[in-house]
């Protein structure tokens, strides 16, 4: 790993950043100085091997992976970095000479607002993995100014604010003003000399900001480049002068726009208009990057495929198909016929829904205003598909006046992926059904990881450290290293060790986080942890209609053998998704209700910490008893939290549901807390009309469940709060909550029973990380590079 030769020539290094970067002296420094000080150190060292890699990739003619998503969720970075340049001790022993605690130092770092879950976290588990694997890469995004909204509760409801994370310098970047690309919108097309010409009626600059993001034992670092969009001209300096202030400032307003927040609202037509626009900012600037990185290097864009890989993560950058055929058409002179050809070769997709609704779909009025041209070759793309594949009549990319982005991705890519074993399957048979009779090749399967340095290694150094004495420190490069752990699953003196870093991790959770909610946590009992995005599909709602069905049985039988347990929500709600902003307000009236019961406060808490991150996972994840995966089955893709959980030691409980199932698998039955309907036993009950009152009907605890919150027994007598949710869930369940409850409320009973046998528990829970180096994002990137990109780490 690279070092410095003491921590006396680190803490010089780290004064020199104080006083001559950031212009302080140590008598006048904020904790914020001596972060940045600290950063500019670390950032310093990756640059080495940053530049030797980009020099060796270019010298070696290599293949690269251009990775385009429109998040990633790379939280905060310093202590990753540090990690990753195996500099964790010689930090901690620089930092205590200076008189300063890394911790406080570490905290101080904003978590970039760059992605909103799942999708973004695995993008940069990616990144990370890539650089460990020394796949030369670049992983392309967009800077945005504000992210995704900050999350603050108002009298328990959803309230959403500006995020502010670049209020302040941005010490990983690199800004890059000879790499901008003008973009842009709108306008005519017209024939010249027998050749289409895009005439944009707007148009911005898109400018690179790069991000050097290291790999494990700092040697080789791939680069995260993010567009932030500005004006092609700052303003009007005619209309300013004529007094038209807010006019001559509309170039720089558009841009701004642009890469200021992540998924604005697109519940109008203008906020559908700037969805559309960011998907094609950061696909436009990205391709036109990649063919300027390729052309420099080759003459002959027939070679495009061997030496570029792009992988579309998910729908959003789905528009680089017909980009691409743009660029080559249109500015390389090439005929469609080639271009489609060259573009099918190069692009990949990687699917992460099942829902209808989350396969994008734009009107063809609002493309064809937007992106004119690009109306005009999708056309194409699809007439070009109808002729060639023998199509039947119902498929097609241009349906009901509607571009299907989803069936775009498809028919451009070489390879479609899935990203667990069942969602892959499910692909197949459902979203993709038609399209892959067609093309019965196209679509595999790369199920899901989560990186170990950030995910066990940092954010859990209590157990880290454990397994360091226990199997040495190779499975931090090398989870499968983790089986070894397995015969001390049958050794007391361990078991007592592991048992002793949960409790440590839950004694730090309980006293920061939990505390300044005013929750007051038994670390002795359990933590069950339900954090992700807040969907009806997840089943935020299953969760807590269990808790108040185990409340009114406490109340019941106060002295009954209850097991203590602490429930911790998490996550957003989309700003127009009103019923799950419905269920977060419940999840905040029944907790103010049940936290403060004397005759159950002590067995029964509820918590939900606002503005769930990155950050806030890292102390979460590692203090976990119990990881709730119970999505309707078939209806997630994968997840990835389940991974982090299960290999820091939380046993799931959960349904056969994305990749819930491999987990199951590897951990093995009896480690895994199921329940639930299966996918085909959930799509047969969806059609039984009235399925959800019979459920509720034959449910005595989810019917007094539902009738407290119908008589407003957590909103202060008020029912009206709840209407439109218990309607809902009466009448409808698509997701099947009432469905599912009783096997919910049961398994988690036996969940109860297993937790008070403290031994098997424990042994259960060092079973779940030994069998958990499956789920290493190292190994996923390895099947891309092996399956779809068709390319080798730099070295091999």
């Amino acid at each position: 790993m690279t070092q410095f030769p003491s921590a006396q020539d680190l803490r010089d290094q780290i004064l020199y950043h104080l006083t001559h970067t950031q212009g302080r002296g140590t008598e006048f420094a904020t904790t914020f100085d001596w972060r940045l000080a600290v950063s500019y150190t670390i950032r310093d060292l990756i640059v080495t091997p940053w530049m030797a890699g980009i020099r060796a990739a270019r010298d070696q003619g290599a293949k690269r992976v251009y990775y385009l998503s429109m998040e990633f969720l790379i939280g905060r970075m310093l202590g990753d970095a540090i990690i990753n340049l195996g500099l964790d001790d010689l930090m901690d022993e620089a930092l205590e000479t200076l008189g300063l605690d890394k911790q406080e130092i570490l905290d101080d770092e904003p978590d970039a607002a760059l992605g909103n879950g799942g999708l973004g976290r695995l993008a940069a588990c990616f990144m990370e993995s890539l650089s460990s694997l020394k796949c030369p890469a670049l992983g392309y995004g967009i800077r945005y100014e504000h992210g995704l909204f900050r999350q603050r509760f108002e009298a328990g409801q959803q309230v959403e604010t500006p995020e502010d994370w670049l209020n302040q310098p941005h010490p990983w970047e690199f800004v890059r003003l000879d790499y901008s690309f003008t973009i842009g919108f709108k306008g005519h097309v017209e024939t010249v000399d027998g050749r289409a010409v895009w005439h944009p009626g707007e148009s911005v600059v898109a400018r690179a900001y790069d991000t050097p993001v290291i790999g494990w034992k700092g040697e080789w670092a791939n680069t995260l480049r993010l567009w932030g969009a500005h004006p092609t001209t700052l303003f009007d300096l005619h209309r300013f002068n004529a007094g038209d202030h807010a006019a001559a400032a509309e170039p720089e307003a558009l841009a701004r726009t642009l890469s200021r927040v992540l998924y604005p609202d697109d519940g109008t037509e203008s906020g559908k208009e700037l969805r559309l626009k960011q998907e094609y900012f950061l696909t436009a600037a990205a391709l036109q990057d990649i063919l300027r990185r390729f052309l420099a290097e080759h003459d002959d864009l027939s070679l495009l495929p061997e030496k570029v890989a792009i992988q579309l993560n998910d729908t959003h950058p789905a528009i680089a198909g017909p980009e691409l055929i743009r660029l080559l058409m249109d500015d390389h002179g090439m005929d469609f016929a080639r271009a489609l050809e060259l573009a099918r070769g190069t692009l990949n997709y990687t699917n992460h829904t099942l829902l209808p609704e989350a396969l994008e779909r734009w009107s063809t009025w609002l493309m064809g205003r937007v992106l004119p041209r690009h109306m005009q070759i999708i056309q194409m793309i699809d007439d070009d598909h109808r002729k060639t594949s023998g199509r039947p009549q119902h498929v097609g990319i241009v349906r009901h006046d509607q571009v299907q982005m989803g069936e775009l991705a498809f028919i451009m890519a070489g390879r479609v992926n899935g990203v667990s074993a069942l969602h892959t399957e499910l692909v197949k048979s459902t979203v993709f059904a038609d399209l892959h009779k067609l093309h019965p090749d196209r679509i595999v399967n790369e199920t899901n990881g989560v990186t170990p340095r950030r995910w066990l290694r940092m954010s859990n150094p209590a157990l880290s450290a454990l397994l360091d004495e226990t199997i040495g420190d190779g499975w931090t490069g090398d989870l499968d290293q983790l089986q070894r752990l397995e015969p001390f699953a049958d050794d007391a003196g361990f078991l007592d060790r592991l048992h002793a870093a949960k409790r440590a991790n839950k004694v730090w959770l309980s006293d920061g986080l939990l505390a300044g909610l005013g929750v007051k946590a038994d670390p002795d009992a359990i933590f069950d942890v339900q954090v992700k995005r807040i969907h009806e599909y997840k089943r935020q709602l299953l969760n807590i209609l269990e808790a108040i069905a185990l409340w009114r049985r406490i109340h019941d039988d106060p002295n009954g053998d209850w097991t203590p347990r602490v429930k911790i929500f998490g996550g957003k709600a989309a700003p127009g998704y009103w019923l799950a902003k419905t269920v977060i307000h419940l999840i905040n009236d029944v907790a103010a209700t049940i936290n403060t019961d004397p005759v159950t406060r002590d067995l029964l808490q509820i918590a939900y910490p606002p503005n769930y991150n990155v950050s806030m996972a890292e102390d979460l994840v590692p203090a976990a008893d119990l990881s709730e995966q119970i999505s309707t089955a078939g209806k997630e893709a994968s997840g990835t939290g389940n991974m982090k959980f299960t290999m820091n030691g939380a046993l799931t409980i959960g349904t056969l549901d994305g990749a819930n199932v491999e987990i199951r698998d590897h951990v093995g039955a009896g480690n895994f807390f199921l329940f639930g309907l299966t996918a085909d036993e959930a799509d047969k009950l969806r059609a039984i009309p009235g399925h959800a009152r019979a459920a509720i009907e034959a449910s005595a605890d989810l019917r007094a469940a539902l009738q407290m919150v119908a008589e407003g027994r957590f909103s202060g007598g008020r029912a009206d709060p709840y209407f439109s949710l218990l309607d809902r869930t009466w009448n409808d369940d698509p997701f099947l909550v009432t469905s599912d409850f009783d096997d919910y409320f049961g398994t988690q009973r036996t969940v109860d029973a297993a937790y008070r046998d403290s031994a098997g528990w424990d042994r259960m829970a060092a079973l779940n990380i030994a069998r958990s180096g499956f789920f290493s994002s190292d190994r996923t990137i390895r099947g891309y590079m092996r399956d779809i990109w068709h390319i080798a780490p730099i070295g091999s």
